[in-house]
């Protein structure tokens, strides 16, 4: 039968992947979970640079050696090992190793994910606009894609450029004061994505770790819809995120969004709150609204994430500038531009305090 020990014994003989010692030398055995029922471990681990390739092949390593020690399901967490550990093996790893940029445990880059329970429920829409509202107010920010199958944000900004090369790193296209990064940019055509989960993978890694950011305060991330492989990715790569959620009225919408925070907190990311996206129609004949979703999604979804609300968005189009053209981006004197800069706000008050 699985015990905590045998799993330790079993992971003992793995090194971490850039200190070249074992895991119990690192004290890289964080957490040890077993489900005896089920034939279930889970375990999170702490290593010295996550997001990377390296850790891909770990993450693998672990899953086929618990499998073989005679577990039937595997589910790993990973964070960096913390400065005082690190210290300890300061001399086992190069300058170039210490120094993780953004997903370092020094960087004051703050990750933002904008998740959904499902699609069409407009969360590349508030990821665009939230991105632009908080380069509005003076903030450095980034803006990653990683709807790999669902690419839709250079469309939405008008982007027509795609990145360039210097050396070895990818520059971001910058929109509105946004750098942007997406997997649009890498295929032609608007060709479907029919990459398996270790490829997207490496493409979410590269995102992270072969890109030009600079320094930047905020790096939003427009995950896909739901809690599939490239979603777990991204929890898995970024131990330190804070993450709203995106839904409509409906209570089913909202329903099914509470499983993406639930996903969130499972994997120790911070939910900052919820957007109600679609709230009401408000007539601009008669000013009546009309609730075309629903109500209350959104406050019960934040009830049920112990979070606020940070707004509610009515249905409305941007107003299009042909020689400036990016159709999904509200200009900063529109009715919903002036809502997405109260939330950036929130968001940004919320983060400080």
């Amino acid at each position: 039968m699985l015990t905590e020990e045998s799993i330790v014994d079993i992971l003992k003989d793995l090194n971490d992947p850039f200190l070249h010692k074992s895991l119990v030398e690192t004290n890289g055995i964080l957490e040890v979970k077993i489900k005896p029922e089920k034939g279930h471990v889970s375990v999170k681990i702490a290593i010295v640079k996550t997001g990377t390739a390296e850790q891909l092949q770990l993450q693998t390593q672990i899953v086929d050696a618990l499998k073989s020690g005679g577990a039937s399901s595997v589910g790993i967490r990973f964070s960096e090992l913390s400065e005082e550990e690190l210290a300890k093996h300061r001399d086992s790893v190069s300058h170039e190793q210490v120094d993780l940029g953004l997903l370092s445990p020094t960087s004051k880059t703050v990750f933002i994910a904008i998740a959904s329970g499902k699609g069409g429920v407009g969360k590349s829409t508030v990821s665009v606009n939230m991105a632009t509202a908080l380069a509005r107010l003076g903030k450095k920010v980034g803006l990653v894609d990683a709807d790999i199958y669902g690419f839709s944000v250079p469309d939405m900004m008008g982007i027509s450029k795609r990145p360039v090369v210097r050396g070895e790193k990818i520059i971001p296209v910058e929109r509105f004061g946004v750098k942007v990064i997406s997997m649009g940019f890498f295929v032609e055509d608007n060709a479907p994505v029919i990459w398996r989960g270790p490829i997207l993978g490496k493409m979410l890694n590269s995102f992270f770790n072969e890109v030009e950011w600079g320094e930047l305060d905020y790096l939003l991330l427009d995950l896909p819809p739901g809690t599939g492989d490239v979603a777990l990715d991204v929890h898995t790569m970024l131990p330190a995120c804070k993450e709203i959620i995106v839904t409509t009225p409906h209570p089913t919408a909202a329903f099914v969004a509470a499983r993406a925070g639930a996903m969130a907190i499972k994997t120790e990311h911070e939910v900052i709150g919820v957007i109600e996206n679609m709230a009401f129609f408000e007539s601009k004949v008669t000013g009546e609204k009309e609730y075309v979703f629903g109500k209350g999604g959104g406050d019960k979804l934040a009830e049920e994430l112990r979070t606020e609300v940070l707004g509610r968005l009515p249905l409305q189009q941007p107003d299009w500038n042909e020689e400036d053209f990016a159709p999904s981006v509200y200009a900063e004197e529109h009715r919903l531009g002036k809502i997405y800069e109260e939330i950036a706000n929130k968001i940004i008050h919320t983060i400080t305090n």
